[in-house]
């Protein structure tokens, strides 16, 4: 556990350092007034789109040996159209998406806790809802 404890932290830390938590980096972006945070979001993805060919295509196995399998998406729109407003009006609301959610908890900034019960909050209720949304 210490291993995922100290690979946190070192997100945290690159998140806060990248500001990439920054509320003013993420206004900037919204308006188109600077690259630095698509910048951020397409390294993201690129290095997302990369691990996920390279966990395709080798033998890939966690550490107690079992296999790591990419299952493939299912076919639809209406979930990431539904899921990608849910997820951009509660962007748009709190100025920041939830990755950083709990890397400005741990830089001291208390009102970020109004953000994280209603992240929580927004979790359970699809965990309620679930059976009756489109998937």
């Amino acid at each position: 556990m210490l291993v995922y404890l100290l690979a946190g932290v070192y997100f945290g830390v690159v998140l806060v350092k990248s500001e990439a938590a920054s509320w003013y980096r993420i206004q900037e972006m919204f308006r188109f007034e600077s690259f630095h945070m698509y910048g951020l979001i397409g390294s993201a993805v690129l290095t997302g789109m990369l691990t996920t060919v390279l966990l395709r295509r080798g033998n890939v196995r966690s550490r107690d040996g079992q296999a790591i399998t990419v299952t493939p998406k299912e076919q639809g729109w209406q979930r990431y159209v539904l899921g990608g407003l849910t997820f951009g009006v509660g962007w748009g609301l709190s100025g920041l998406c939830p990755g950083p959610i709990y890397v400005l908890l741990g830089a001291g900034l208390w009102p970020i806790l109004v953000v994280l019960a209603f992240a929580l909050l927004g979790t359970y209720l699809y965990g309620v809802f679930k059976d009756r949304l489109p998937h």
